[in-house]
């Protein structure tokens, strides 16, 4: 550690001796000289003309969607067919050129033929949505984030491919991308009715509300971060998530699984198409599968090997994810199914054709993640601490030839720290760092060690002059944080994230930097929120979730008066909650009654996830007759007050 720190100083010290004098004023919009140069040695590192990714991501383009744009029933745009058409011939300065590469991948979009019966819809969301020819219908798998793509997606096979019904859904993992536009390709009545199944792996359910209601708030507004959903599409803000396009807008729902599957090489007939799942939870997502398709021989990779370096830690925050697990699945799937797959495809990107493509495409997976592992932790026994590791361990040597390995949506930089945390902690192990001042009074301390906030912006003035983003964004946000009303300093660590932005080959760090650039610019941005906002989703929560969301919004110290029991009926579920409304916890018993409550409140489920939501009020529930209440009314009154309603967009980039 010592030697990697006086190696820095070094550095440090002989690039500050030869640096020219910093620019007057930020730049906005353009690629300073050391981009420039950044960017050109990562054209030159890379065989960026190589057409194989073209030919397959291109391969069997049935139809494209003709409109201009996908809407919801009000005509609002859900998604712009045409916004990624500036994606045409080289990079240009402000967008790295690997990066600008997959983005022009990603955004080749239509229906396309995999084999004859399989098919798959991409461009017009994240995640790509598959269908499969059953005897009577289409086994739909993975129905892309809302409702309106969905649709579309279904629409747009139906009208080359002939009317089918839906007989089959699949979700292949926990992520939003992958169901919440299930409502767009079937009714949940009529699924019931007809005995649809809708299949997903064990613990489905469990994982997709502990993300995104307990959770959601937070993780929703660093997606709008992560994914640069207030970045305007072009070659000066976002280009591309790296895994995809971009998240759609429009209404996302969840229509509960009929069934979770578990086991490794589970063996299931879904319309008369033999499946064999395989089990990958605790990879890419908590619960995950895989499926292999014998009468097609074609093998379906879900999220756990696609067309790019995928997270072990996703920036908009997760638990941490294990790599030793990932890469041993896709071991898994090289010595059970790569001989007898004639084609790979996944729930992103662009199918692989070929017995000796499939096994060299899943062997770069597999080794990706176990070098990311076996690295990190080699380092990390020798005594390297996080930020070592991640600046240490370097990109293998096959990554400069195998497009899919980079580090287009997870990085080797920030997958190794989370290898670290999975199995060390947040913590480095240097006691300076285990008990620092929070952001603000460290920065207010940083800025007066530097001599003032006006030697703070000159040294991060010096340190972009250097073209050492990286130092300047530390400087000038410590400058920030101390004061956010600092226009120079807000100015300058706009520019730094830009050019770290216009540097970065992963989408997901470019529309990081991007939108942290815009917020100090524009501010922080209003409207929108969470999935767990949307009634649909809601709606598919059990009232056991439920209470334990309502629990984690419990803000003790609103409730103003002595603890108390309540109990709560759901007149149409028949269910009973009580609730122990104390001092530190609301803690709810599902099934339980207190004879000796203050009050028991009567209402739906349906009314209180309305009541919940702000779509009504307790007085309108109350005067519609929609809600009674016996005994204390105002304990419940104070229990619904005590629970926080936290605004999406919370300051991330300022204090």
């Amino acid at each position: 550690m010592k030697k990697t720190f006086a190696l820095l100083l070094a550095v440090f010290a002989g690039a500050s001796a030869q640096a020219a004098a910093p620019p007057l004023k930020p730049p906005v919009g353009t690629a300073t000289e050391t981009t420039r140069r950044a960017n050109a040695s990562v054209a030159a590192a890379l065989p960026l003309d190589d057409k194989r990714d073209f030919r397959d991501a291109s391969r069997g383009l049935l139809a494209q969607i003709e409109a201009d744009a996908i809407r919801n029933e009000n005509g609002g745009i859900v998604w712009d067919i045409a916004a990624y058409d500036f994606l045409q011939g080289p990079a240009p300065d402000t967008v790295n050129p690997s990066l600008w590469r997959q983005a022009k991948l990603a955004a080749l979009h239509g229906l396309f033929e995999v084999v004859d019966g399989i098919y798959q819809v991409r461009g017009y969301d994240l995640a790509v949505m598959t269908l499969i020819r059953g005897e009577r219908g289409w086994i739909v798998v993975d129905p892309l984030t809302t409702r309106e793509t969905a649709a579309a997606a279904l629409a747009l096979a139906n009208r080359t491919l002939g009317q089918r019904p839906v007989t089959g859904v699949i979700y292949t993992h926990s992520h939003g991308d992958h169901f919440g536009g299930a409502r767009g390709v079937i009714d949940e009545d009529d699924a019931r009715r007809r005995g649809v199944p809708i299949l997903a792996p064990r613990g489905f359910l469990d994982a997709a509300i502990a993300e995104n209601l307990l959770a959601g708030n937070h993780m929703s507004r660093r997606v709008t971060l992560m994914f640069g959903s207030m970045l305007e599409r072009s070659p000066l803000g976002h280009v591309s998530s790296g895994l995809g396009p971009a998240l759609a807008n429009g209404a996302p729902g969840l229509i509960p699984p009929t069934e979770e599957l578990g086991g490794r090489d589970r063996q299931r007939t879904i319309d008369g198409v033999r499946f064999q799942f395989i089990d990958a939870a605790g990879t890419e997502a908590p619960a995950e599968f895989m499926f292999y398709l014998p009468g097609f021989r074609a093998l379906c990779t879900a999220e756990v090997a696609s067309g790019t370096l995928h997270n072990a830690l996703t920036l908009r925050g997760a638990k941490a994810r294990d790599l030793l697990r990932w890469s041993e699945v896709i071991d898994h799937l090289l010595v059970s199914y790569a001989g007898r797959s004639d084609v790979v495809f996944a729930s992103h990107h662009w199918p692989t054709w070929g017995r000796d493509e499939v096994r060299g495409f899943l062997t770069a997976q597999r080794d990706i993640y176990r070098y990311i592992h076996d690295q990190t932790l080699r380092r990390a026994n020798a005594g390297a601490t996080i930020a070592e590791v991640a600046e240490q361990i370097g990109a293998p040597a096959f990554a400069s030839e195998e497009f899919s390995v980079r580090d287009y949506y997870g990085t080797l930089n920030h997958n190794a720290k989370a290898v670290y945390q999975y199995y060390f902690g947040w913590w480095d192990g240097v006691p300076a760092h285990f008990y620092q001042h929070p952001p603000e009074a460290r920065a207010a301390r940083f800025v007066a060690l530097l001599g003032g906030a006006d030697n703070a912006v000159d040294q991060g003035r010096k340190a972009f002059g250097d073209g050492d983003y990286r130092w300047a964004a530390e400087i000038l946000s410590h400058a920030v944080f101390a004061d956010p009303a600092n226009e120079p300093a807000r100015a300058w660590l706009a520019a730094s994230y830009e050019q770290l932005g216009f540097q970065a080959e992963s989408g997901a760090w470019r529309s990081y930097f991007l939108s942290g650039a815009r917020e100090l610019r524009l501010g922080t941005p209003s409207g929108g929120g969470a999935l767990s906002r949307s009634p649909e989703f809601l709606a598919a929560v059990t009232t056991a979730d439920l209470f334990d969301d309502l629990a984690a919004r419990y803000a003790p110290e609103k409730l103003g008066r002595a603890p108390f029991e309540l109990n709560v009926e759901l007149t149409d579920s028949g269910e009973r909650v009580m609730v122990q409304v104390g001092a530190a916890t609301a803690v709810p018993r599902v099934g339980a009654r207190s004879a000796r409550a203050a009050a028991t409140l009567r209402i739906a489920r349906a009314d209180l996830d309305r009541l919940l939501l702000g779509k009504t009020s307790l007085e309108g529930l109350l005067d519609g007759d929609a809600m009674r209440i016996e005994g204390d009314a105002g304990s419940v009154r104070a229990w619904l007050g005590a629970l926080d309603r936290p605004a999406h967009w919370f300051n991330v980039v300022v204090p």
